[in-house]
């Protein structure tokens, strides 16, 4: 025999209705069954809601008379039903009030009319069924709400009444309810349909309990959430009663204890996809290790404080007793080693009636002021990952201080083997991504803000758009762009990018603060944030902070940052620190070579640097090399590089040695040199009277920079080209160092005279390694590179 269970939701739609009743077909022709139903989509929360309004008085006929006229309703006789209903409203309009016995009597009907619809249009459709009220057999206590089923009373009436039912028929059961001995109406609590059914299977010795939902199993996690949980295909009773003590919302905490009994196996179904094998619960050992991560809302955080409470005992023990009284369930406990604080969860709805009698029990602990505070901390959720012990708990908790998600509260189970977290309920979203990310080894999803997408920012969109299905196959990493912006305008997205984006930036960017920005990322619970500047804008550097402050990571190709004030470089690093963020900035010196990582590297090694010196700037390395080696004048040099693109669209941006200075002024601070910008002796290649002039103006007259150098060209001395070179030097173990930028003549067979094209080189030179420097050189410039050296940035933050 197997007993199958279909919850409201498998019943609310027509869909789904239809595909009940060919699932009970298809199962009457193979087996014999029995069915339990919960009340039809969300006809209990219309109940409790009409009854609210009565209590209130106020107009509860309009929604009761639309609830009645339902269409399921119209077919079958549901007039004794109803006129129940509609006396107890009355009634309670009258009182302006009602028990727990009444609220009982009113929402029974809801099971009452699912099992008298479905065993209906079962009948329809010849399959021959019978509707069957579980008080008739379900014994409890009278607990109203919250009943308690007389187990051994209630399976001797089950049996019962199962053997009086005609061989050919099988019953359509009401679940969530049962009666007293008295025959008083009780419901069984939450998802008391579950529990109904698991008793029902108990009772008749089934051989399997099938429960139809609306997912086709039980997942890592909420796939609701989280879109790509797993589906497990075996639990063992023993993790699927831990993941329904914790809330998991297709299971009961009581389901499974009368299966464990009996050793009956419990299959979670979908009913609009019954050929899925489902999850199967049962007593058959599963492999261990992590199985699913669940999530409790609606509770509420209650910490109580004294400092005279100290070394007392018995605290506990009065805090306990005085809620169990009140008939309020405490859920997790934490607990320093004496008993001057507590902290413990309970149900939201409850929260204030629990401080109410804490207040009551510690009155006079108040007076003494044994007791500081009961705070009461709402609007907070329990995430507990099943299976999960605390030697492999690190790097879990470490993304979730890294995502700006600080536990409230942490628990860890006797046996070691489960974790529950308490965070606040906005963050429970965000939380459960990052943690199931970690857990589980699934894609991780990285969300990307990058703002400017002109030529080294477009490019880097390109890449991530050209590379994206590459590295989730390959790495596990989802890169997900959700704002494309400039300094005026953003475009936010919550599918992410497509070859499109261009233009639907164009067409759908909207002035913006970097505020908006942060509450797109919190609103859609975004997790593994970061921020992306390509800008050459100081003003954008002034959000680095905030965006620090709110969960992002930087990462940068913009150089101003690090070059502005020392102060501004050091508050933004105890930012960083203060918030457990990255700022990777490789791009910044060398476009995409790994020149900052190695002198952090050497640093952080105890290596004395002593001099640093090389071609900083691709665009003047490619100038000075076609120049000193070609019969052309300098504008007609210079004219090609703008066209390739290797200089800034005004290049007195790089003649000027100012990005030359600021490159090398990155380095010394990278040696916790606190150099200043304007410390630093930069040669300036722009004679004097076409410094000032407007940029159209300046490119227009560029035939005005040959005297200037091909009298430098003229003088050098055979065998020699011209380079422009930054050098740091002087006791780098001081404070600040010496910073120069020039344009020398360098021996042809040197290393800097062997240079070609756009590359960029660096020398280092270090205590260890004496007169060798090492050495690194390759392509310095151009807008691939670059955005190819973000793009590196942002997989190394991703494997963080």
């Amino acid at each position: 025999m197997k007993i199958l269970k279909f919850g409201g939701k498998s019943l609310a739609s027509g869909q789904a209705f239809d595909q009940v009743i060919q699932i009970i077909k298809d199962k009457t022709e193979q087996d014999t069954i029995a069915v339990v139903v919960s009340a039809i989509g969300d006809t209990t929360d219309v109940l409790e809601a009409i009854l609210d309004l009565a209590k209130n008085q106020a107009d509860y006929h309009t929604p009761f008379l639309a609830f009645q006229g339902k269409s399921y309703h119209q077919t079958i006789d549901l007039k004794e039903e109803f006129t129940l209903l509609q006396k107890l409203y009355e009634g309670v309009s009258l009182l302006e009030d009602y028990s727990l016995k009444i609220k009982d009597l009113i929402l029974a009907q809801g099971e009452i009319i699912s099992s008298k619809v479905l065993t209906h249009h079962l009948l329809q459709h010849g399959i021959q069924a019978v509707a069957v009220d579980s008080r008739h057999f379900f014994v409890t206590d009278s607990t109203f709400g919250q009943a308690q089923v007389q187990e051994d009373l209630s399976k001797a009436k089950t049996s019962i009444y199962f053997k009086g039912l005609s061989p050919q028929t099988f019953a359509v059961v009401t679940g969530f309810i049962g009666a007293t001995e008295k025959g008083e109406t009780t419901t069984l609590g939450r998802n008391g349909s579950n529990y109904s059914a698991a008793l029902l299977a108990n009772f008749l010795q089934a051989d399997e309990l099938q429960n139809y939902t609306h997912v086709d199993g039980i997942y890592t996690a909420n796939p609701d959430w989280v879109k790509n949980a797993q589906k497990i295909d075996e639990l063992h009773f023993d993790d699927a009663n831990e993941l329904a003590h914790f809330g998991a919302s297709i299971l009961h905490a009581k389901t499974i204890l009368p299966l464990v009994e009996s050793n009956i196996p419990l299959r979670i179904l979908n009913t609009l996809n019954p050929k899925n094998t489902g999850t199967l619960i049962s007593s058959r050992p599963t492999a261990a290790g992590i199985k699913s991560i669940s999530v409790q809302s609606d509770i509420a955080l209650i910490q109580l404080e004294g400092r005279g409470l100290l070394g007392i005992v018995g605290i506990d023990a009065r805090i306990f007793t005085a809620l169990a009284q009140a008939g309020i369930s405490v859920g997790i406990i934490s607990q320093g080693s004496s008993e001057r604080g507590l902290g413990f969860t309970v149900e939201q709805t409850k929260a204030s009636r629990a401080v109410e009698v804490l207040q009551k029990e510690f009155q006079a602990e108040f007076q003494s002021k044994d007791v500081d505070t009961i705070h009461l901390l709402p609007d907070v959720a329990i995430l507990s990952i099943i299976g999960q012990d605390l030697t492999t708990f690190d790097k879990p908790y470490t993304a979730l201080v890294k995502n700006k998600i600080t536990p409230l509260l942490f628990h860890n189970t006797v046996t070691g083997k489960n974790i529950s977290l308490v965070v606040r309920q906005e963050d429970a979203k965000k939380a459960l991504h990052v943690i199931h990310g970690q857990i589980f080894g699934i894609t991780k999803k990285i969300n990307l803000a990058i703002f400017g997408h002109g030529l080294v920012g477009g490019t880097l969109i390109d890449q991530i758009l050209a590379s994206a299905t590459a590295i989730a196959a390959k790495k596990n990493i989802a890169l997900h762009i959700f704002a494309i912006g400039n300094s005026k305008k953003v475009w936010f997205t919550e599918t992410g990018i497509t070859a499109n984006w261009r233009q639907e930036v164009a067409q759908e960017g909207v002035p913006y603060t970097i505020e908006e920005v942060i509450s797109f990322a919190k609103e859609h619970h975004l997790e593994n944030l970061i921020a992306i500047d390509n800008t050459a804008s100081q003003a954008f550097i002034e959000h680095y902070i905030p965006l620090v402050q709110h969960g992002f990571d930087l990462i940068s190709s913009n150089k101003i940052a690090n070059t502005v004030s020392y102060d501004f470089y050091k508050t933004l690093r105890k930012e960083l620190k203060a918030n457990h963020k990255e700022y990777l900035y490789e791009t910044n010196v060398g476009a995409g070579l790994p020149l900052i990582d190695t002198i952090k590297l050497l640093h952080l090694s105890g290596e004395n640097i002593t001099k640093i010196k090389g071609i900083f700037s691709g665009s003047l390395s490619y100038i000075f090399n076609q120049y000193s080696v070609q019969d052309k004048p300098f504008s007609t040099v210079l004219q090609e590089a703008i066209a390739k693109g290797y200089t800034e669209p005004d290049p007195r941006e790089d003649l000027s040695g100012n990005d030359v200075g600021r490159k090398l002024l990155i380095l010394a601070r990278e040696l916790d040199l606190q150099n200043e910008l304007e410390e630093i002796q930069i040669e300036n290649l722009i004679p004097l009277e076409l410094q000032s002039m407007d940029t159209p103006t300046f490119l227009a007259q560029l035939e005005q920079l040959n005297p200037y150098f091909e009298k430098i060209k003229q003088a050098l001395q055979p065998d020699t080209v011209l380079r422009y070179v930054g050098e740091l030097s002087g006791d780098l173990q001081q404070d600040k160092g010496i910073l120069e930028t020039k344009l020398i003549a360098v021996p042809l067979h040197t290393a800097l005279g062997q240079l070609q094209g756009s590359d960029s080189l660096f020398e280092i030179y270090t205590e260890s390694y004496g007169e060798n420097p090492i050495i690194i050189q390759g392509a310095g410039a151009g807008a691939s590179v670059t955005a190819r050296g973000v793009f590196g940035d942002i997989l190394r933050l991703a494997d963080k």
